[in-house]
């Protein structure tokens, strides 16, 4: 039963990460696939609607300004918090559990067993979604960087890197696209339980009644006022 009580999920800080790391990927990826697919009818389309390849590349550089900007502000924030939270977690690091609940998962949703994973902080979906980020920062932000600065690195590396730098950048940046518009875009829109969409990315909170549906273990360690590990 509820008790009217929501637990915080996102703080402010988190909300405003989220909102401009996805509204950086919006504009990165409308006007970064009519870079990658030049040919193709649908992207000179697009680049009509800009005014043309040079207006539309200035919104490609803009999206990626604030894409790195975030970032930034995220790496900040997790170094603050490091310093400063009294009460440290690192929750979002993989651990064994992880392995488990994958397992356990596929079993529940193949009706193998009628019990779900009990999830925790963060559940394996979200760790995924999370840690992808960073490795598609390194990858698409250094190469992006390496376009858009060749002079200033090709002091430091070889000329063939910077040149293989378009390769690394668009198909990583493809990779990227897929995973969001399936596996978070499901995760987080399109499955039943959230459809049209989760709404804790601006109200930053969830129910009891949502944190016994996707956190239970979360849920049982808070009520029991255990040390979070």
């Amino acid at each position: 039963m509820s008790n009217g009580r929501v637990y915080v999920r996102f703080d402010l800080h988190q909300r405003i990460q989220h909102i401009g790391m996805f509204v950086s990927f919006f504009i990165l990826t409308i006007t970064g696939l009519p870079i990658k697919f030049e040919r193709n009818s649908l992207s000179q389309g697009v680049v009509s609607l800009f005014g043309g390849f040079d207006h539309m590349f200035t919104v490609h550089l803009v999206g990626a300004s604030i894409m790195l900007a975030v970032s930034v502000y995220h790496l900040i924030y997790l170094f603050l918090r490091l310093f400063t939270s009294k009460r440290r977690s690192w929750a979002v690091l993989p651990s064994g559990k992880d392995f488990k609940d994958v397992v356990h998962d596929v079993k529940y949703l193949l009706g193998f067993t009628n019990d779900p994973p009990q999830f925790e902080r963060y559940s394996y979906k979200e760790k995924f979604d999370y840690w992808a980020v960073f490795w598609g920062m390194a990858i698409i932000g250094g190469s992006g960087l390496m376009m858009w600065f060749p002079q200033f690195f090709t002091q430091f590396i070889p000329r063939w890197i910077i040149d293989s730098s378009r390769y690394a950048h668009s198909d990583e940046a493809i990779l990227a696209i897929a995973v969001i518009f399936t596996w978070h875009f499901y995760n987080v829109h399109f499955n039943p339980k959230f459809f049209p969409m989760s709404s804790v990315w601006y109200i930053g909170t969830l129910t009891r009644e949502e944190m016994e549906e996707e956190h239970p273990a979360e849920l049982q360690r808070l009520e029991g006022d255990k040390v979070e590990s």
